[in-house]
């Protein structure tokens, strides 16, 4: 029994360390985030982080493969294709851009999990390999299968992966221009509600593209 609950606070006190390390990360970047600064977020001692991770850079790449599991979960691991037929291609995609939106725009977790991503993509961290190698070339790669099966092109085409990246683009302003977007459409808050009127207006657009590039 005395196992089983050193074990489940030595696990709280790794999650509470990846979530004060995503929101320092995120803020001030690697160099000027201190162990001080992250176990005094955390509520924990400094002697944690190396005991848990070994080092602060053992935090930050534990951090990177929190960040990839996390979108993972929400937008599904990459899939096989093969014999996509373009109607179902081009449903997976909605579906798939739809349950970015819902991520992006309503979950709490949202919030750190693009800082840290942004501050790595700006800065060229040491975790955007593990995040770009585990999760974003993986999931875009997939994504260009499905829209090349939806317009009959090579997934692997400029014009298809330019595409994508678009795709996704779209959906990323609507978390990173929230304060902008939430002033000029009136709303208080981005909820349930004004998320699915988004993912609605961003279905179309898709449908749209995907009809323009059909050969």
């Amino acid at each position: 029994m005395r196992e089983s609950l050193d074990h489940g606070a030595a696990d709280d006190t790794r999650r509470r360390l990846v979530s004060a390390a995503l929101k320092q990360f995120g803020r001030h970047g690697f160099t000027a985030t201190s162990t001080r600064a992250l176990a005094a977020e955390a509520g924990t001692n400094i002697a944690s982080i190396a005991y848990h991770f070994g080092s602060k850079a053992g935090l930050y790449r534990a951090c990177g493969e929190h960040v990839a599991a996390a979108i993972t979960e929400t937008v599904g691991a990459p899939r096989d294709h093969a014999g996509c037929s373009p109607a179902e291609a081009a449903e997976l995609l909605e579906r798939m851009m739809r349950a970015m939106v819902g991520f992006l725009c309503t979950s709490p977790a949202a919030d750190t999990l693009v800082a840290f991503l942004l501050r790595e993509m700006a800065e060229q961290g040491a975790a955007l390999d593990t995040i770009y190698g585990s999760l974003i070339e993986p999931k875009h790669r997939e994504l260009s299968v499905l829209w090349g099966a939806a317009t009959g092109r090579d997934a692997e085409s400029e014009a298809v992966r330019l595409a994508v990246f678009a795709m996704i683009g779209q959906v990323v302003y609507f978390r990173i221009g929230r304060p902008v977007v939430q002033r000029r459409m009136g709303w208080d808050d981005i909820g349930p509600a004004e998320a699915a009127r988004i993912a609605d207006i961003l279905a179309r657009n898709l449908r749209a593209a995907i009809k323009g590039q059909r050969l």
